[in-house]
């Protein structure tokens, strides 16, 4: 068995290192800031929050169950989403002493902040997450890892420069189910893997709507941040932003698809590798949400084993293992039988594989069945999180494969060591975007 540091450093891997870092507006030099310290066992963790919304509120009331955790700050650009988290912490601990921000560099500086859980809208995660590494804060990370494939590299970069705790948001691998499924795919119970089917979300088209004033209490033009002006309308500023292409690459990563990815780059114990080969098509709708409304993308690895990715609705119709309520799910094709896993629903070919055990000599997965939980143990204790930024990286690449692929309409071929396409300067130029003035990485 490998050492723990042999592990973490092959999960760390640094294929960005000839990526230059700048910093952005306001942020002072990276030497002036210490690095991940451990926490004792007998003191709290106290934590800020960056996004405070649906997502990041429900993060907030689980987190202030743990008895370890003091929950210092909250931050969000909308005054009703800081004040309200605010309301939610001051209530829980009976007091006045939760601070609420609307800029997330002044929850960053303070030096009382141990870790930090970032819930924002995806274009805003690179630059918080860099900035968050380099004052030294352990990371709870909402998926997905970024917006670009080169935004993933230099927040990977510069976690490992600086040792940080880091736990993407991927949370099936913290779900006994998952875990389940997996490890019967990597102790061969369904014979040799041929396939994998991944249905992901879909969504309504919505006309776009006309602007609208931008509402007290709403800090739009730091919402907005990296990404290109635009007519403000509340439908732009809801959880379905990760349906406008400016701010997300929609169901095909953050909107749902990373989940299903990630579990299937488990499976193919491909945490430091992913596909080689791609081809796609997808149907872009008219309106507000300019993502993949349907999609068919088709990603081949070196072993030969497929991995179709493909909207649930496509899914349903095509592939009879998804009709059924829980369609979003992932199945795995073998030579001998099929697992098919969602959330709360297992299904299977032949039945029995449902009752199967593995045995302790067999393949055996990191162990966590609460992925808050496994965060704080590892920031307190400096062992490894269940998802960390690695194997993130990689299966981010599988999503923004998929996307660049469908929107060139042609097949494409990856280099995994270089972390780029081969022989396709179009391609490559996606791997990136420009971000407005004056942010930038």
């Amino acid at each position: 068995m490998q050492s723990k540091l042999n592990r973490r450093k092959f999960l760390k891997n640094g294929f960005a290192a000839t990526l230059g870092l700048t910093a952005f507006p306001a942020i002072l030099p990276a030497s002036v800031f210490p690095g991940n310290k451990r926490i004792m066992p007998n003191d709290k963790i106290n934590l800020g929050f960056i996004g405070v919304g649906g997502m990041g509120t429900g993060h907030l009331r689980s987190f202030l169950g743990f008895d370890q955790v003091r929950v210092v700050a909250v931050c969000d650009v909308q005054k009703e989403n800081r004040d309200n988290a605010k309301n939610i912490t001051d209530d829980h601990y009976g007091d006045n002493d939760c601070s609420a921000y609307n800029d997330f560099r002044d929850l960053l500086a303070r030096g009382d902040i141990d870790a930090v859980v970032q819930s924002v809208p995806d274009h805003w995660h690179a630059l918080i997450g860099v900035e968050a590494a380099r004052r030294g804060k352990a990371m709870y990370f909402e998926k997905p890892l970024a917006l670009t494939v080169q935004e993933s590299q230099i927040l990977r970069k510069t976690i490992n420069k600086y040792n940080i705790c880091f736990q993407h948001g991927t949370q099936q691998r913290s779900d006994p189910g998952f875990r389940f499924v997996t490890e019967m795919v990597r102790n061969g119970r369904i014979g040799n893997l041929n396939r994998i089917v991944v249905g992901s979300a879909s969504f309504t088209p919505t006309p776009m709507p006309p602007a609208e004033p931008v509402p007290d209490g709403i800090d739009y033009d730091m919402w907005l941040g990296p990404a290109p002006l635009a007519p403000y309308n509340e439908l732009r500023c809801t959880r379905n932003f990760t349906l406008i292409d400016d701010y997300s690459l929609g169901c095909i990563s953050g909107a749902w698809g990373i989940h299903h990815v990630d579990i299937a780059q488990w499976a193919l114990d491909a945490d430091n590798s992913g596909p080689v080969e791609v081809e796609g098509t997808g149907s872009i709708p008219d309106g507000l949400y300019d993502t993949f409304h349907t999609f068919e993308v088709e990603h081949k690895y070196e072993n030969g084993v497929k991995l179709l990715h493909i909207d649930h609705i496509t899914a349903r119709r095509k592939i009879p293992q998804f009709d059924v309520r829980s369609s979003m799910g992932i199945l795995f094709e073998g030579s001998e039988g099929w697992l098919y896993i969602a959330r709360g629903f297992m299904d299977a070919h032949p039945k029995s594989l449902m009752n199967n055990v593995i045995r302790p000599n067999e393949i055996k997965l990191p162990f966590s069945n609460d992925h808050r939980l496994n965060f704080l143990d590892a920031v307190r204790t400096g062992s490894d999180t269940i998802s960390q930024i690695g194997p993130a990286v990689k299966s981010e690449i599988v999503c923004q494969q998929a996307y660049i692929a469908m929107k060139l309409g042609r097949k494409l071929y990856w280099d995994n060591a270089k972390e780029m396409f081969i022989n396709d300067e179009d391609a490559n130029k996606m791997l990136s975007r420009p971000m407005r003035s004056p942010w930038h990485l």
